[in-house]
């Protein structure tokens, strides 16, 4: 089997470049259909009409329901091709652009990745997490192509709710972890082939990008300044993770986030606030050395990342909620077979409640 890498057509990063939309796309096509929150559209709607205006540019706005399932990414294509327009452009975060990315594939038309926020990886993947309507995950859709374009303006990203960037970072911290399970275990990545040394070397530059700057990053989003090590992060969350994660692979920390998904009291929280955690249960299943658990600990408490049970919302652990959760990530749709060996639903379990033991025993002597 050959050796792949995937990426988007192009990435683009920079201040204000929001305003360049129109010229950014104008490849592939003129009449943008905008997938957004009503709270998105506020947002970028000025730079949009800056960017449209006085050309024969045109934009049509649909509001996103806030779920990435089958019954949204069916409505958004049928009011796409009502539309009349010619390129799909997913505004906001990781939930929209995996309907965007998959709506556009449905749809057969280019789509353009435009994030708010450096919550997730999912910007630059041909691949879109679908849930249920009720929020539990389904299945992964692997799409044929990465997006056309991922247009990151960071000046808008800067200004978001800081928590979102730092739960980019917790997605962003898996990334290296599993794609070093893949290789070890030589298993298929996302786009169908095997791991290439670009794809481990852009993982291992996501983890030590985010154990230089990711402490700084988290002071400055707070401020909403965008420093140098806040770009640094972006492009890390964004593109570093997106490349790494998909032509790496993934394994055990995704796989587990998805397990927690059976838990409601887990719902408040984001997608990368559950891979972190799920990070840190990965390593504990690998019987990953302590000085290299304990960096990871030191940095989720540091920015501001889950590292116990009641982190994520379980104040109380009911040892059915926890198996169910196990049961989950070791379905066999999903990633934890990429580990570089045999896992049990009972290895899981342990390691969930040895995870959370280390997170605890942490916090204690640090209070």
């Amino acid at each position: 089997m050959a050796n792949i890498i995937a990426s988007p057509t192009r990435y683009i990063q920079g201040k204000g470049e929001l305003c360049n939309i129109r010229h950014h796309v104008e490849m592939l096509g003129k009449k943008m259909f905008i997938l957004t929150t009503d709270s998105g559209r506020k947002r970028i709607e000025p730079a949009v009409s800056e960017s449209i205006a006085g050309s024969d540019g045109t934009v049509a706005y649909e509001a996103f329901h806030g779920e990435c399932c089958q019954s949204e990414i069916d409505r958004v294509v049928s009011h796409f091709r009502q539309s009349g327009s010619d390129l799909i452009v997913g505004v906001g975060g990781g939930k929209t652009h995996d309907t965007a990315k998959a709506a556009a594939y449905y749809a057969g038309c280019p789509v353009v990745i435009v994030p708010t926020i450096a919550s997730t990886d999912a910007p630059c993947s041909a691949l879109s997490v679908i849930y249920t309507d009720d929020g539990v995950f389904e299945r992964y859709l692997f799409l044929p192509a990465s997006p056309n374009i991922v247009l990151v303006d960071t000046e808008i990203v800067s200004k978001a709710p800081a928590r979102l960037l730092i739960s980019g970072m917790g997605d962003a911290l898996a990334t290296y972890f599993e794609a070093r399970a893949c290789q070890r275990s030589n298993a298929t990545n996302c786009v169908g082939g095997k791991t290439t040394l670009a794809a481990m070397a852009l993982a291992r530059l996501c983890y030590d990008t985010l154990m230089a700057d990711g402490r700084k990053a988290a002071v400055a989003a707070k401020a909403g300044a965008c420093t140098k090590a806040l770009e640094n992060i972006v492009e890390a969350n964004t593109y570093l993770s997106g490349i790494g994660f998909e032509s790496g692979g993934l394994a055990g920390a995704h796989a587990i986030h998805n397990g927690f998904t059976a838990i409601a009291e887990t719902h408040q929280f984001y997608h990368g606030e559950k891979v972190a955690f799920g990070t840190l249960v990965q390593l504990v299943l690998e019987d990953e050395a302590n000085t290299q658990i304990q960096e990871v600990v030191r940095f989720c408490t540091d920015v501001g990342l889950p590292t116990t049970l009641a982190d994520l919302g379980i104040t109380e652990i009911r040892p059915e909620q926890i198996r169910a959760v196990a049961e989950l990530a070791c379905a066999p749709e999903d990633t934890l077979g990429n580990m570089p060996f045999a896992v049990t639903p009972d290895a899981v379990y342990d390691a969930i409640l040895g995870a959370d033991a280390i997170g605890r025993k942490y916090q204690e002597l640090h209070a």
